[in-house]
């Protein structure tokens, strides 16, 4: 990578710096500034608590989760402004640690936790808060123990061999920020916009959510004759999602779910119709007598799951090397740490939480994780001693052997592959379950719960070096950023764990039922772990295998694997808004023929997509919470149905296309008005 010096940033912030030479940052060792102070640490907590709300509606809802530690660095800058005494660079670290655990948690737990719902496990066993917010924290409390012992290596000891894409990009904020919010300015702004048109759709039903091709008659011809229908979301979330994904990823996206929605679809209804008058499995009825959404549905959805199976087995298989050499690794730092010099005290940028209280509190995180299998899991089966301390070490040697993989994810290209290994995860924790006889409801529960805690774990760490790093750049005091990420930890896992629960009640989360979110990575655990845990259960190996044999090709020609099967999966309105957002990011970067220009537009409009993103998945908890609440106690579907006009009639889809084209449109506008 070339790197760049960046205005504000420390000389020497990105280059491996000579034998000798030590990286000085923005605010030196011996120099003491406010830090983690009161304001910072509740400013932080308050970030978790929306950002926790607002990642959780939208990954649940397109099975992307944004990363909220731009956002929250943004409003930290911005929020620093309003005090009487200017908050300092490093109480904005603070803020933007403990606000980040928000995403965090959130990819930890809804790849997993809806499955408990899916799978219906809630009516059979019961699932209460309890279980959803202790699986989240201990996961999240494992994934920073387990990533202390490496924070020197990765932060230190590798400076400048690692982009850090995420950690540059908060850092550069936070610098700017010291010159003053107007970004924060811009980035509340569009969350505003974003939130009301969101709610618009999402509470008020002003207009309908999607778009297809079925209002017109070309449209409808093409449906009623092969199942062939293009459909597309008219939330401005989903397309601030895609512009910051970008045109490359999203195009790879939209290309899996075209293969989906425009090969497969269609070719199921076509052999439908020769097939004889018979109900062929999953299916509950004739396919020729199936709406593209049902074909998709039963057949073809389960060429996605399989698809994305496979991708996460190809993550595995591509990280192996690094397995090894982060196992290696963490012994040896763990070996430094045990033979370190009790009287030689580190300066206050180098100083970490005491090797011999993580050993201790990984200890206790040991005996908790135990306790919470044989008590609250695990407590009706037989030989529960056994079967929890089975399933303790398997979350224990998981996450030790994947937390550097994780970081090391992160640390070269921002992207943490743990779905795939989560996935690895409840396989092989099924399978060892199985063997000692555990099966049927309860073993599902117990090797999903298992797939929680390493989940969040591994995205914890690996979404933690993020932190340590930024705040190495910044002069930050690691110590106190690993106790800002505990608060931080607590408070998410609380948040996610209500909203879920809210979410679950609100919209479901069974793919089977209209209106429910779409959980993909979670329907694919559900459908992973059922029939490992019930002898009885029908699956469609065919289908998965068909997914997993084409993800094979896939990869083999070097497109990546798992953005194309995520495309296959999800359904195709979801996707389109994404690929629009990122070509409107690539037409944004081609504005200008001055390059400096044109990346200043570009950075202007991943402010206001974020803020697209954020206001409106806050709006959408937010309109979830309004109708949880009037239809449990007002018998209202919708609350403001006097204010409904069509949502689901031809004008209501023409007024979402006019609608969703103007937002698009104020995007690129505003992003190119950056000067």
């Amino acid at each position: 990578m070339e790197n760049q010096q960046v205005k504000g940033m420390p000389e020497g912030a990105y280059d491996v710096l000579p034998p000798g030479k030590e990286y000085v940052p923005y605010v030196p060792a011996g120099q003491i500034i406010p830090e983690m102070t009161v304001r910072a640490v509740v400013l932080g907590l308050i970030m978790a608590v929306l950002f926790s709300a607002a990642a959780a509606f939208l990954g649940l809802k397109i099975g992307q989760v944004f990363e909220a530690a731009i956002p929250i660095a943004i409003i930290a800058v911005g929020a620093g402004q309003w005090f009487k005494r200017k908050s300092t660079i490093l109480e904005n670290v603070i803020v933007q640690s403990v606000g980040a655990a928000s995403g965090l948690v959130v990819a930890g737990m809804i790849f997993t936790l809806p499955a408990l719902f899916i799978l219906k496990l809630d009516q059979k066993i019961g699932i209460n808060l309890f279980k959803l917010f202790a699986a989240s924290l201990l996961g999240g409390t494992l994934g920073i123990l387990f990533l202390i012992p490496f924070r020197k290596y990765f932060v230190k000891e590798m400076h400048g061999q690692f982009p850090f894409p995420e950690a540059t990009a908060t850092a550069q904020i936070l610098v700017a920020g010291e010159a003053g919010g107007a970004q924060a300015k811009v980035l509340v702004w569009s969350m505003i916009i974003g939130g009301i048109y969101d709610f618009l759709i999402l509470s008020v039903n002003a207009f309908s959510e999607v778009f297809t091709t079925r209002i017109v008659p070309l449209g409808q011809s093409l449906y009623e004759k092969w199942r062939l229908v293009f459909k597309m979301d008219a939330l401005s979330s989903v397309m601030g999602i895609g512009y910051i994904i970008g045109f490359r990823y999203t195009a790879i996206i939209a290309a899996g779910s075209l293969l989906s929605w425009f090969l497969l679809v269609p070719l199921v209804a076509y052999f439908g119709r020769f097939i004889p008058a018979e109900i062929i499995t999953p299916g509950t009825k004739l396919i020729a007598q199936m709406s593209a959404e049902e074909i998709f549905k039963f057949y073809v959805r389960f060429i996605g799951i399989g698809a994305i199976a496979m991708a996460g087995v190809i993550s595995i298989i591509k990280s192996s090397k690094v397995i090894v050499q982060a196992f290696s690794m963490s012994i040896r730092q763990i070996a430094k740490k045990g033979a370190g010099h009790a009287d030689s005290k580190p300066e206050r940028t180098q100083t970490d939480l005491n090797m011999k209280y993580v050993l201790l509190l990984l200890l206790v995180t040991a005996v908790l994780l135990f306790l919470f299998y044989r008590f609250s899991v695990l407590a009706a089966v037989a030989q529960p001693f056994r079967l929890s301390l089975i399933a303790m070490l398997t979350v224990f040697v998981i996450s030790f052997l994947f937390t550097s993989v994780s970081a090391r994810a992160i640390a070269i290209v921002g992207t943490n592959p743990v779905s795939g290994m989560t996935m690895m995860t409840i396989l092989l924790s099924s399978l060892v379950l199985a063997s000692f006889g555990l099966s049927g409801d309860f073993g599902m529960m117990a090797g999903l719960l298992i797939g929680v805690v390493v989940c969040t774990a591994l995205s914890m760490a690996g979404g933690f070096i993020t932190d340590l790093k930024v705040g190495y750049w910044l002069g930050a005091t690691p110590i106190r950023q690993q106790y800002s990420k505990f608060m931080g930890t607590i408070v998410a896992s609380a948040t996610v764990g209500l909203v879920i629960f809210l979410l679950s009640r609100t919209y479901g989360f069974d793919p089977t039922t209209p209106g429910a979110l779409t959980a993909p990575q979670a329907n694919a655990m559900a459908t992973i772990i059922k029939p490992l845990m019930d002898p009885h259960a029908q699956m469609p190996w065919i289908l998965l295998g068909i997914g997993a044999l084409f993800i094979l090709a896939i990869d083999m020609i070097s497109i990546p694997p798992l953005a194309f099967a995520l495309g296959m999966y999800i359904p195709i309105e979801l996707n389109t808004p994404l690929v629009i957002g990122g070509l409107i990011a690539l037409l944004v970067g081609r504005s200008s023929p001055d390059k400096e220009l044109s990346n200043r537009r570009v950075e202007r409009g991943t402010l206001i997509a974020s803020g697209f993103i954020a206001g409106g998945a806050i709006m959408g908890v937010i309109g979830a919470l309004v109708k949880f609440v009037s239809i449990k106690y007002f018998q209202k579907e919708n609350p403001f149905y006097y204010l409904t006009w069509g949502s689901r009639v031809i004008p209501g889809e023409l007024c979402a296309l006019v609608m969703f084209v103007l937002i698009c449109l104020y995007l690129y506008w505003d992003a190119r008005r950056a000067k």
